[in-house]
């Protein structure tokens, strides 16, 4: 996320879940392109249930769709554009953020418009409620800004605890000024979910990229859940800039540059141990 070493031109991430166990993780994500961790369970044998996962790209989302409803992949990607959803001005159309991570009925009935109508309700439900149009407003963001940070947050929090955390150094440098040089938002430019960011990358020409650009990307990048949207609303006090998980369970934040490098210093030594 935030500043990192060089070396052979290539950047190592300092704060998007720099944990060892991705490893592992990527490895599931690589088979199929889009994994599809579908939990499709009949009831009664004609009701069945979509979960949609915290933290899905809409393009994981629309694949599930269409493997839920047996159709041809790409149907529900156009349904999305000719559905009519509800969405905020600000989205200009993307249902991204909005498509809320929850279990969904599916029918024979069921078509790609309506469920993603559905969406996209629950969303406007759940953003639409006094706390975080409260909560936005004390951090001096629009509702769909804090859909914004919240999707960061998922993308970024290596733990439930750390959400809050992450929500500040976002809300920090923001306030600074600074750039937020999420590997998140530029992998999200990119179509893709790595560890490691080159130079290259980070020159990339697109709005996602917060390396190159300041303040928030001009949409989610994901869809987050609730837990998510709590940490962007209310982030605890403090003045960390920067973080890095250097193990599982192990994110070290902290507002000091030197600091930050001594625990980026550790992190490569760990990755470089567990790659040997």
């Amino acid at each position: 996320m935030t500043e990192s070493t060089r070396s052979a031109g290539t950047r190592t991430r300092l704060t998007r879940r720099g944990r060892l166990l991705l490893a592992a993780l990527a490895l599931v994500l690589v088979v199929g392109a889009v994994v599809l961790v579908l939990v499709l369970r009949e009831t009664g044998g004609k009701v069945k249930s979509l979960v949609i996962p915290e933290g899905w790209r809409a393009g994981q989302v629309y694949a599930a769709v269409d493997k839920s409803l047996g159709l041809t992949p790409g149907t529900t990607r156009r349904a999305a554009t000719s559905a009519g959803l509800e969405l905020p001005p600000d989205a200009g159309g993307n249902p991204e953020g909005y498509l809320f991570p929850a279990t969904y009925p599916v029918t024979k009935k069921t078509t790609p418009s309506g469920l993603l109508a559905y969406m996209v309700d629950t969303a406007n439900k759940r953003f639409g409620k006094d706390h975080i149009s409260a909560g936005a407003g004390r951090n001096k963001m629009t509702v769909y800004q804090t859909v914004v940070v919240a999707s960061i947050v998922q993308a970024e929090a290596d733990t439930t605890a750390d959400m809050g955390k992450v929500s500040r150094v976002i809300y920090n440098r923001l306030a600074r000024g600074m750039p937020l040089q999420m590997d998140s938002t530029l992998n999200y430019a990119l179509n893709r979910s790595t560890l490691a960011t080159s130079r290259a990358d980070t020159r990339t020409d697109s709005p996602y990229n917060t390396y190159a650009r300041g303040g928030l990307p001009p949409t989610p990048i994901d869809n987050p859940g609730q837990q998510a949207l709590n940490a962007a609303i209310t982030p605890p006090p403090g003045d960390w800039l920067y973080f890095v998980t250097v193990a599982p369970g192990d994110t070290r934040f902290t507002a000091d540059y030197a600091e930050q490098q001594r625990n980026v210093r550790e992190f490569n030594a760990r990755r470089s141990k567990s790659a040997g």
